[in-house]
C-alpha cells in the first residue's frame, strides 16, 4: 500500500486544452460553483443547519426554496434530488410499479434505464429506431409497441420511457408527441432529459410527462453525482412514500424519511451546493440553446470538409453532441504504429482532448459551450491532422 500516490492528484483539462468530451460539456461549472464548492467541500457541510432531517427541507442554504424553483423551472409540481439520473429512473420504477409489469422505451435509451428495469424484474418493450445513418425514433411507433404489448401480456404496459435527447447520436425526439399517445392509452410517461434539461427549456406539463429524470452533473454545470426526478402532484404521494417501519424493541420510527431516496437524499455537499450555484446561469442560458445549434451545425459542416466524414444521426443536427464516421482516420489507424490512439494523441498536441482515446471508426464530439474561436480551432486540429496524413480535405 502507498497511500502517498494520492496526495497530488491533477487535472488540467479545462486550463489547457480545449474540451469535446461527449459527456462533459454541459457539466462544466459556473465560476459561481467553483466558488460554493471550495466553501461547501467538506463532508456534510450543506447539512449545518438542517433540522428536520432530510436535505430537500433545510432552508439554510436555501435548498427547500431550490427545490421549488427547480420543479416550476421544469414545469413540473416536484422534485427530489437523486445520486444521477439513474438512480432518478430507479426511484420511479420501484415505487410506481409491480414485479412483471412490462415497460417500453426507445432502444437508444442508456444502459442505465435497462438496469433500472432489470433491478425491479419489469419486462422491456423496445420502440426499434430507423437504423443507419439516421437512427431515428419514430414516435407514432410507441403506440405499435403498446399493441404489441397487449398481444402478449393482455395488457398495455405501465410506463413508456422516451430519451429526449439520445447518448450515441445527439437524437432529439419530440416528447409531446410521445406524451399524447401515453395519455390516449392511460399510460405512465417518463422522460429521460440527461442531455437536454439544463441546456435547453423543458416543460414537463407541456409533454404530458409524469416523471421528468435529469443528470445535474451532464448538463446543469454542476459536479457529480447528483440527478433529479420530477414529477406531479398526482404521484408525489407514491414517489415521495415516507417511512412507516417501527423498530419491534425500540419503537423507533422515521416518518419523515422518503423511502425511495434512502430516506434523505444522498447527494450532499459539493454534488447539491453546485448544482444551486449554477442555478442562475443554467436559468439564463437555456434561452441561448438556439445559437449552440448553430455552431454545431456550422461544426458538422466544417468536419465533413475531411473527405470520407459524415455526421450521424438525424440531419440537420438538433443538438451538439455529434456522433462522427472517420472512415478516413480508420484507415490510417490500422497502419500508424499507435493504431487508434494516434488521433488522440494528434488532438491533444493541437490543444484538444476529449475524443475517447483508441477511436478513430467512430467517435463523438459535444460542442455546448464553446466559443466559435474555440470552435474553429477544433476544426483546424482535425483539417490539419487530415492533411498531415494525406487525406483530402475540401477548401
Amino acid at each position: 500500500m502507498n497511500p502517498d500516490r494520492y496526495r497530488n492528484l491533477r487535472r488540467d483539462t479545462e486550463l489547457k486544452y480545449i474540451n469535446v468530451h461527449p459527456i462533459q460539456r454541459g457539466g462544466v461549472l459556473t465560476p459561481e460553483a467553483r466558488k460554493a464548492l471550495i466553501e461547501f467541500a467538506d463532508g456534510y457541510s450543506v447539512c449545518d443547519f438542517c433540522f428536520e432531517g432530510r436535505v430537500d427541507l433545510v432552508e439554510t442554504p436555501p435548498v427547500r426554496d431550490f427545490v421549488g424553483d427547480v420543479a416550476e423551472f421544469l414545469g413540473m409540481d416536484e422534485v427530489r434530488f437523486t445520486p444521477g439520473c439513474r438512480h432518478a429512473k430507479w426511484a420511479v420504477m420501484s415505487t410506481m410499479l409491480e414485479k412483471g409489469d412490462s415497460i417500453v422505451l426507445d432502444s437508444l435509451a442508456h444502459y442505465t434505464s435497462y438496469m433500472a428495469a432489470e433491478a425491479n424484474n419489469l419486462e422491456v418493450y423496445e420502440v426499434p429506431h430507423s437504423g443507419y445513418p439516421e437512427f431515428r425514433i419514430n414516435p407514432e411507433t410507441y403506440a405499435d409497441v403498446f399493441e404489441e404489448v397487449k398481444r402478449e401480456t393482455g395488457e398495455y404496459p405501465k410506463l413508456a420511457l422516451l430519451t429526449h435527447v439520445d447518448y450515441r447520436y445527439g437524437n432529439l425526439t419530440p416528447p409531446e408527441e410521445v406524451g399524447k399517445i401515453c395519455e390516449e392509452y392511460g399510460v405512465m410517461f417518463m422522460v429521460n432529459t440527461a442531455y437536454s434539461s439544463g441546456l435547453m427549456e423543458i416543460n414537463g406539463k407541456k409533454m404530458r410527462a409524469d416523471f421528468i429524470v435529469g443528470s445535474g452533473h451532464k448538463s446543469w454545470a454542476s459536479t457529480a453525482p447528483i440527478g433529479f426526478v420530477a414529477t406531479n402532484y398526482e404521484h408525489v404521494e407514491k414517489l415521495m412514500k415516507t417511512s412507516t417501519i417501527r423498530g419491534r424493541w425500540s419503537g423507533r420510527g422515521f416518518t419523515k424519511k422518503e423511502i425511495a431516496f434512502y430516506g434523505c437524499s444522498p447527494v450532499f455537499g459539493a454534488p447539491l451546493i453546485t448544482f444551486m450555484a449554477s442555478f442562475p446561469s443554467v436559468v439564463e442560458r437555456v434561452s441561448r440553446w438556439e445559437d449552440e445549434v448553430r455552431k454545431a451545425r456550422y461544426f458538422v459542416r466544417e468536419m465533413e470538409k475531411i473527405v470520407g466524414f459524415h455526421q450521424m444521426g438525424v440531419r440537420p443536427t438538433e443538438h451538439t453532441l455529434q456522433n462522427f464516421e472517420s472512415l478516413p482516420f480508420h484507415q490510417v489507424a490500422r497502419k500508424h504504429k499507435r493504431r487508434g490512439y494516434f488521433l488522440y494523441s494528434e488532438l491533444k498536441k493541437r490543444g484538444v482532448i476529449g475524443v475517447h482515446p483508441g477511436l478513430t471508426k467512430n467517435f463523438k464530439i459535444n460542442t455546448y459551450g464553446l466559443t466559435d474561436r474555440q470552435i474553429n480551432h477544433v476544426i483546424w486540429a482535425f483539417k490539419d491532422i487530415a492533411e498531415k496524413y494525406g487525406l483530402e480535405v475540401e477548401d
